[in-house]
């Protein structure tokens, strides 16, 4: 089995696992390490979709910037959890698409959030539209 895996149209999945490095003094991930894995997520559905960031910049000049990030901590990974992290489309704009996510360990919801992407111009961080790929409805 893939680590990294469309499950339908709608939800993507990957696995990550905590190593010792992600854990803080009190043996679970430091919050800050959620992030990380949230962003490894939203890169491998986006190179799912058929392109990579290195891609978009050198052939369109495009990029993408957070707009807006909320998270809710529900529940504690620890050292060698191996978890689940989705990626699904909840909003589609001009230059914005808006990325529901969650991370789960053995059925636990651990982290859900909502993350706004905005796509821009590396020239000079103007908005500008998504990609025809980030565009299409699943």
């Amino acid at each position: 089995m893939s680590d990294s895996a469309p499950v339908n149209d709608d939800v993507f999945r990957t696995v990550v696992r905590v190593f010792y490095e992600d854990t803080d003094a009190t043996g679970v991930v430091y919050h800050a390490n959620y992030l990380k894995y949230l962003e490894r997520a939203r890169t491998l559905w986006m190179e799912a979709q058929g392109a990579t960031h290195r891609a978009l910049a050198a052939d369109r000049g495009v990029g993408f910037t957070l707009a807006d990030a909320n998270l809710v901590f529900r529940s504690p990974a620890r050292l060698d959890d191996r978890l689940t992290v989705s990626v699904m489309v909840e909003q589609r704009r001009r230059a914005r698409i808006v990325l529901a996510q969650q991370i789960d360990c053995e059925n636990r919801v651990l982290i859900k959030a909502r993350f706004t992407v905005a796509c821009v111009r590396l020239s000079d961080f103007k908005p500008c539209a998504l990609p025809a790929f980030l565009t299409k409805e699943t």
